[in-house]
């Protein structure tokens, strides 16, 4: 009899299968952190922007928006590393992970929306562009991806590893485009934002992904209602945990702070500083 009763699981999602071929050890880079946000004013912001133009707008959106200013205040965080030298990027370039659940049940993917030049782009060009790229993800129009996804089902497990740091060496180190033959350009960008809020998360690290290069992944926390203090009194009041993981091998604590403390002045001031409504 073996040590455990096991049971080969035999169906499993592209996403899985990459988590499985990226991860070989635990021993990574990687640096993690969490700012509480005062979102009154942000979900006031939400409400009167959806009234306002007829898009429906969420917190993801507005983190996404201002991660996008918060890398263009701060370029040599919007970087990747090709042979041990920094290179900087000349877009910001951001991705929203998305859940894909019309498999049926229990059979559940994850793939990514990208969105490019985010830094030139109003928050209202952003969510419009954002929703699009959603829908097509969820829906698998973005044939893009959906080429990727296919060609990575057909690699064995026992390759993933090798496949994997081969794709990432050729796309990023190389800097070889791979389009022409099914690998979506720079599909999860210099940022890639997930909201585990959603998932009635708190707080969660997502953890780093090598053969991606991206060096920030975001993850908006559920907003709470708890009890703030406000010019020397308790008064109730919302809060959000916004939850990053970063790179440290070229992104320390100068760059979190510029970034951390644009997010949160963002955030913070939405009538002040996102599109007017």
């Amino acid at each position: 009899m073996g040590h455990l009763d096991l049971e080969l699981k035999k169906e499993v999602s592209s996403f899985r299968k990459l988590a499985i071929g990226t991860w070989q050890t635990a021993y990574d880079p990687t640096v993690y952190g969490t700012m509480r946000i005062r979102m009154e004013k942000a979900l006031e912001y939400i409400e009167k922007f959806r009234q306002t133009h007829n898009i429906r707008l969420t917190v993801t959106h507005l983190v996404a928006k201002a991660v996008a200013e918060g890398l263009k205040r701060c370029p040599d965080a919007n970087a990747i590393l090709r042979f041990n030298k920094i290179y900087l990027r000349k877009q910001v370039t951001l991705s929203v992970l998305v859940v894909q659940t019309d498999q049926g049940d229990g059979k559940v993917d994850l793939t990514a929306a990208r969105i490019a030049d985010a830094e030139k782009k109003s928050l209202k060009e952003m969510a419009n562009e954002m929703q699009d790229a959603i829908d097509k993800a969820r829906n698998r129009k973005d044939k893009s991806v959906e080429s990727g996804k296919g060609t990575i089902k057909m690699i064995p497990f026992m390759f993933m590893n090798m496949f994997l740091k081969l794709l990432g060496f050729l796309m990023y180190t190389l800097n070889i485009d791979l389009s022409g033959i099914g690998m979506p350009k720079d599909a999860f960008g210099g940022v890639t934002i997930t909201n585990v809020g959603s998932l009635g998360l708190d707080v969660a690290y997502v953890p780093l992904v090598p053969y991606t290069n991206t060096p920030i992944f975001v993850a908006p926390g559920a907003v709470q209602d708890v009890p703030v203090v406000e010019d020397g009194k308790v008064i109730p009041g919302k809060i959000m945990n916004l939850n990053a993981s970063f790179d440290h091998r070229f992104i320390d604590g100068f760059h979190a702070g510029i970034l951390a403390k644009t997010v949160k002045e963002m955030m913070e001031n939405p009538f002040e500083k996102f599109d007017p409504v």
